[in-house]
């Protein structure tokens, strides 16, 4: 069970991580500083942003039931 949800941790961590990469920043952070508010106003549509908030957050929830699951595995 515990290498089960460790591989379904590793997959769902490096999702994440694309994931997040993926969303377009809003300003006053440091993708302002290396030239990501130039094309933020080209890109991306409303509701692309808007499921790929869902998509986060499901991966979030998913992520953090794993990390239980292990520890109630080890425990």
């Amino acid at each position: 069970m515990t290498t089960a949800l460790s591989i379904v941790l590793i997959i769902v961590s490096v999702l994440m991580v694309l994931l997040v990469l993926l969303h377009r920043g809003k300003g006053g952070g440091l993708s302002d500083m290396f030239g990501g508010g130039v094309s933020s106003s080209l890109s991306g549509s409303s509701v692309v942003e808007k499921n790929l908030d869902r998509m986060t957050i499901v991966c979030g929830f998913i992520w953090a039931a794993c990390v239980i699951g292990i520890g109630f595995s080890l425990k």
